[in-house]
């Protein structure tokens, strides 16, 4: 893709300019007739932000205009309205920063010298995970949907019937606690979380997938447990975090993790 910036000599010094200016037009498919006209979008890449012409294909068995964008290396910003897109590259980019040198959508849109809304880049990398963690774990390209827990490792080393032990091997003079797991439970009590301003706009990419508990069973919990304290005087949704993980290695147990609802007293 021509992310790469250029200079104009005007008689007297080189100018920044970008080869948009110079009629520059980006043509998705094989071949695509001048009837259509092209779309201005912005693409957000690793070296900044760039204004390109985007022209699409639409012969009888194109595809549509997202999927045309996600099969050319970019990743729209909507599905319906396209106008902004972010490549690979960049949501790999971002991802590691915010890995491993916590940095912010702000700060990290800064950074490419943003000029449109960092909530694009927040949702889409958001999104960008979710589709990492999916071929990951080997539901790239299948039909099946992964249940709960499936999108997350739990610790190598402790025993998993049918990973790494065959419990039908199981010899009866062994030990009991050689087939057995040492857990753990522990909370953050200062991870609060405050009641959305717009619930409905609260989309749970993984609910329920990884370490954290589905929503409706954890509700449907709480329904039936006694004595549940109303956090809401505090506005506060949840107030803490907590789980279990294995006590010799620390790893988390898959889909153990819930919030808490009523701070230090452990009744949930």
């Amino acid at each position: 893709m021509p992310f790469h910036r250029i200079s104009q000599w005007t008689g007297e010094f080189f100018e920044d300019t970008s080869l948009t200016k110079i009629r520059l037009e980006i043509h998705l498919g094989p071949w695509v007739p001048l009837v259509n006209d092209p779309w201005m979008m912005t693409v957000v890449d690793t070296l900044g932000l760039h204004s390109l012409m985007i022209r699409f294909c639409q012969c009888a068995n194109s595809l549509s205009p997202d999927m045309q964008l996600l099969k050319t290396g970019l990743f729209p910003a909507s599905f319906t309205l396209l106008k902004t897109a972010f490549t690979f590259v960049v949501l790999d980019d971002f991802l590691l920063d915010n890995l491993e040198c916590g940095t912010s959508v702000m700060n990290y849109y800064s950074k490419l010298r943003r000029i449109t809304s960092s909530m694009e880049l927040m949702r889409v990398g958001r999104q960008w995970r979710q589709l990492k963690q999916l071929k990951w774990h080997g539901f790239g390209h299948e039909k099946p949907k992964p249940k709960p827990g499936e999108l997350a490792l739990f610790c190598p080393t402790c025993l998993q019937p049918r990973i790494n032990v065959n419990l039908a091997e199981k010899n009866a003079a062994d030990p009991a606690w050689l087939y057995s797991r040492s857990l753990v439970m522990d909370g953050n009590f200062k991870a609060k979380h405050l009641f959305p301003a717009n619930p409905t706009d609260e989309v749970a990419l993984t609910n329920g997938l990884g370490f954290m508990v589905g929503d409706t069973w954890y509700k449907m919990h709480l329904a039936e447990a006694k004595d549940i304290a109303n956090a809401s005087c505090h506005k506060l949704e949840a107030t803490g975090i907590g789980g279990c993980a294995c006590a010799r290695h620390g790893c988390f147990v898959l889909h153990s993790m819930v919030d808490f609802q009523k701070g230090k007293r452990f009744a949930d």
